[in-house]
């Protein structure tokens, strides 16, 4: 079929969809109140349903009185029933998937319910939007002319019981329809390859053929990969192997400590990047306008969000609010309701409104990756925004990092503990610190009231990694590929004390 009937095709898909968007654009918090009443009187007939009266709760008001917040460890009696095949416990159809959660390194695994509904109304919903949402601010692409660059996780599909589990990214490849596949590449089965090392040379190989248009995947893994296809080809940037390639879909992971690298390999200046925000759990928002780093979040999704403030996260006066009450440029904890039978259910990411009309994000960390062992609140973006100043001012550019606290000791104060690899390392890894302690000082003011004349905190420590000591770290750990890393911060010194002994 012609490119330009290919693209005409498309666009007219594209459009009608615009008409429901604006729908939940023009009318936010009546959409999501349909839509938990929707998913209410859909699993009223459910265990969870029965239990908590689903077929008598008629506002929210009483949803939130009714149903507790819950974490995964309260749910995981009831999602491991299901996974042995039982039926309608927490959601009417029967759980076929479950994603295998890779966001944390944890040794323990989360196994996350993926419905029918989920993944045709919300993972595939979302990414037939992201497309909308590309094409609609630029009239003139040509992502149809070629091939999408997909990177997924590097896990097999399981079965077990009757039910199948692997990274989500394995479970979308797997489920995705054959005109999708056509339009992809590396093909499935070398998607789908277990050892992660060999598939990323297998995707080399099979990717320097294709005309590829588009790139999809984790930023971390994604420049990985990236590289290697400059080393095997032995050209300076991508557009010499690819000169059709016009935009980089990412998420997983802040795009931040990355950007610079990106822009040496894609050098060409009117090259797009276009973010998302989804995990296991769903897919949460979308980049809906050029040159943003805001999100648009997605409401009709399947999704019902509620928020809980972070100054308030944990303590006796926790309160959880809808999307109705939220502030611009506070930190948020996020808590969903989905159609695939969570509820009420801490995702464990946090995120600050940057608009409430229509409502966009950022995403702002974890509630449980920032450090806070003296009051001073380090979130990640804090800590990647100052990064992104000091080696922007010092000509460095980042590979990894993570942090945790070194603990008073008698008299002994506190302070942060940081070790970073450097793909450029600075010139003076001393200015650098200094640079960084007053970037964090300017975008942190409990972090700043605690380095006051040293009062609380002393300046931070800095190790410099060696080369590929993350990578070897994650490998060590059977976590290389999808969306696996090291916590960026850490209120405890697991992960900092194991690479400083990997670091020696």
């Amino acid at each position: 079929m012609p490119i330009p009937i290919v693209n005409s095709i498309a666009s007219w898909f594209l459009k009608k969809r615009f008409h429901q968007i604006e729908l939940f654009l023009k009318y936010p918090n009546e959409v999501q109140e349909e839509l938990l009443m929707q998913l209410l009187y859909k699993a009223k007939d459910t265990e969870f349903g029965r239990t908590h009266g689903f077929d008598s709760i008629k506002s929210y008001q009483t949803f939130a009185d009714r149903v507790p917040i819950s974490s995964y460890e309260e749910y995981q009696p009831m999602i491991e029933r299901s996974r042995l095949g039982e039926n309608n416990i927490f959601w009417p159809q029967p759980i076929k998937w479950f994603a295998k959660s890779s966001g944390t390194t944890n040794a323990k695994s989360k196994f996350i319910p993926v419905s029918e509904d989920a993944l045709e109304n919300c993972h595939y919903a979302a990414s037939k939007d992201l497309l909308c949402m590309y094409l609609n601010n630029n009239e003139n692409a040509q992502l149809f002319t070629g091939k999408s660059l997909r990177l997924g996780g590097s896990k097999e599909l399981y079965k077990e019981n009757g039910t199948v589990f692997g990274d989500l990214s394995a479970i979308l490849i797997d489920n995705m329809p054959f005109w999708a596949e056509f339009s992809s590449t590396p093909s499935n089965k070398v998607s789908l390859m277990n050892n992660w090392e060999e598939k990323m040379q297998a995707i080399v190989n099979e990717t320097i053929q294709e005309n590829v248009t588009s790139l999809a995947g984790v930023p971390s893994w994604m420049l990985v990969l990236l590289n290697n296809v400059l080393e095997t080809t032995g050209k300076d940037n991508l557009h010499d192997i690819w000169p059709n390639l016009e935009v980089y879909f990412h998420g997983g992971v802040s795009f931040l400590p990355y950007v610079d690298q990106y822009k040496k390999i894609l050098p060409k200046t009117d090259f797009r990047y276009y973010e998302i925000y989804n995990a296991s759990e769903g897919f949460f928002a979308i980049q809906d306008q050029n040159k943003s780093s805001e999100l648009l979040l997605m409401l009709d999704y399947g999704i019902f969000y509620e928020f809980i403030p972070m100054d308030t996260y944990g303590t006796k006066d926790e309160k959880i609010i809808p999307l109705s009450q939220v502030e611009i440029d506070k930190n948020y904890a996020v808590i969903i309701t989905t159609n695939a039978g969570l509820w009420r259910y801490k995702i464990g990411d946090t995120i600050r409104f940057t608009s409430i009309n229509p409502y966009r994000i950022k995403v702002s960390g974890r509630t449980k990756h920032h450090i806070n062992a003296f009051g001073e609140e380090l979130i990640i973006e804090n800590a990647e925004d100052a990064l992104k100043k000091v080696c922007k001012k010092t000509k460095s550019e980042i590979v990894d990092y993570t942090a945790a606290p070194i603990f008073m000791d008698g008299k002994e104060k506190g302070a942060h503990e940081w070790i970073i690899e450097f793909k450029t390392p600075p010139e003076n890894i001393h200015y650098f610190n200094e640079l960084f302690d007053n970037a964090l000082k300017s975008l942190n003011s409990d972090y700043e009231a605690k380095r006051y004349n040293n009062m609380t905190l002393n300046k931070p420590t800095i190790h410099i990694a060696r080369e590929r000591l993350f990578y070897d770290w994650l490998k060590a750990n059977d976590k290389l590929g999808g969306q696996h890393k090291v916590p960026r911060l850490s209120n405890t010194r697991d992960y900092l004390d194991a690479l400083l002994e990997l670091n020696r």
